[in-house]
């Protein structure tokens, strides 16, 4: 109880984004007593915490950190949770790679509405970012952006580009020259496909869970969920 009082008393930095920003673009997203009506009705509906669910899981959460498009910190905390269904697939990605020795690393998972608003209002462009006004599958918690390391080295693959490049070589279409970095980007998305994953057009990272539709848009931060946990 008392790691909840000190949690709860953090201010996170996507809170103060949600009071001013959360209903601007006409989308109420669940709140955290919505969210815990809703996993009753149905257990598959709950987040999950990737670093405990799948042992060996690496998380590099970019928007805990500045360094990521916005250059600001966006999350408090460095955490990666998915829908349940979400991370069982994750975890049956990481065994099958781990064959090869291999391994995933989560750029970022569950997206807490106000951040989707702050990336719309920092980057327009919605090739790249998602609209405010329908919310992200990030924000339903069915969304993971990752790459491929490896379990020796703890090297990331390379790959046509970086995270959250807003080149064109980032697409999963544009052809690639290089015979090693067009096999490990086949790799990735054939990993995920098989796990029930689709790839963003725009994206090479980023995969969805088919099935996203199912899951509402979420507006609750880190903390909240993290707390929930003791």
């Amino acid at each position: 109880m008392k790691m909840k009082s000190v949690l709860l008393a953090i201010i996170p930095v996507i809170t103060a984004t949600s009071v001013l920003a959360q209903y601007k673009y006409g989308l109420k997203p669940t709140d955290y007593e919505g969210y815990l009506k809703s996993i009753k009705a149905d257990p598959k509906k709950e987040l999950v915490d990737l670093e405990k669910f799948i042992p060996g899981i690496v998380l590099d959460i970019r928007y805990a950190t500045t360094n990521n498009f916005t250059g600001e910190k966006i999350y408090n905390l460095p955490k990666a949770y998915t829908r349940k269904p979400v991370a069982e697939a994750v975890k049956r990605a990481q065994a099958e790679l781990a064959k090869q020795g291999l391994g995933i690393k989560i750029f970022d998972a569950y997206r807490p509405y106000a951040a989707t608003v702050k990336f719309y209002e920092v980057y327009k462009d919605t090739t790249y970012v998602a609209s405010p006004y329908r919310g992200s599958r990030h924000n339903r918690g069915c969304a993971i952006d990752m790459t491929i390391i490896n379990l020796k080295t703890g090297e990331e693959l390379v790959m046509p580009t970086g995270y959250d490049s807003f080149k064109k070589e980032a697409w999963p279409s544009t052809p690639v020259k290089n015979p090693v970095i067009r096999k490990n980007r086949q790799l990735i998305i054939d990993t995920m496909e098989k796990q029930g994953f689709k790839v963003n057009g725009s994206e090479w990272w980023h995969f969805d869970l088919i099935g996203w539709k199912n899951y509402e848009v979420l507006d609750i931060d880190f903390e909240t969920l993290m707390s929930s946990e003791y």
